[in-house]
């Protein structure tokens, strides 16, 4: 039987576009009150707008690199609303220049500060109030990368999608006694602003055939509705057109 959502708080980072919005769009019509954050106020008030359309949501200007906003951060959406019920860290991003031959100390740190460093940092902001509640779930958007390190998504990405794998079931195994719960999603290509930020941007024509920022949000929506007695540790999804798998090939071969 599906959890039914209604009234409980979700924060969100990275909602302001791609993956999170997604999420937020899809928990906010399911009856949450999704509390949003990101670093760039234009994006999160759009996105907060369409949101708004739909449910009950608000924003908060954030930079998750910055371990005391993101704790102040928590603790004001605890103030306001009494609790968390659901955690997902979407924020992320990439180096353009990423490949060991290109890729600078300050793009590796920014890397590293945002899809690993910031994620910690929500996680180690909601435990407290989860353990409080006897419960929550926590979701951490990972990467193909996460299994299948790519000259692609470049070291830095690889590496850290991947210990968003170990930081997630350590989560599970140091919180399943309190209630609490962790997912690792771990999409393949995903047509998302980020990217942007490849060395050669995907065409349009391939955007189409990748996985949609929506689909993921139906992902979000299908794993905080399970029941809070069962856990998916990892869910991955790539597109049924897998670049990863055919080579570079666009067209089946002739027979």
């Amino acid at each position: 039987m599906k959890t039914q959502l209604q009234g409980q708080v979700a924060w969100i980072t990275g909602g302001g576009s791609g993956i999170g919005l997604a999420g937020a769009m899809a928990l906010v019509k399911a009856g949450v009150h999704v509390v949003i954050s990101g670093r760039t106020a234009h994006t999160n008030d759009s996105a907060l707008a369409a949101l708004q359309e739909q449910g009950s949501a608000q924003a908060i200007l954030l930079d998750v690199a910055d371990k005391h906003a993101v704790k102040a951060a928590a603790e004001l959406i605890v103030q306001t609303h009494g609790r968390i019920d659901l955690l997902v860290n979407s924020a992320g991003t990439n180096a353009t220049a990423r490949n060991f031959d290109v890729v600078t100390a300050e793009a590796w740190d920014d890397v590293v500060n945002i899809n690993l460093n910031g994620l910690f940092y929500a996680v180690h902001a909601v435990l407290p109030v989860m353990r409080q509640q006897q419960g929550g779930l926590i979701i951490n958007v990972s990467s193909w990368a996460g299994l299948y390190a790519s000259k692609l998504t470049g070291p830095a990405y690889n590496a850290t999608k991947r210990a968003v794998l170990a930081l997630t079931e350590s989560i599970n195994m140091e919180e399943c006694l309190n209630g609490i719960r962790a997912t690792s999603l771990l999409p393949g290509e995903v047509a998302t602003p980020i990217l942007d930020k490849r060395p050669v941007p995907p065409s349009d024509e391939q955007r189409a055939r990748m996985v949609q920022a929506e689909d993921m949000g139906e992902a979000i929506l299908f794993v905080a509705q399970m029941p809070a007695r069962a856990c998916i540790n990892e869910l991955i999804i790539s597109p049924t057109f897998n670049r990863f798998y055919t080579g570079g090939l666009e067209t089946p071969p002739k027979r």
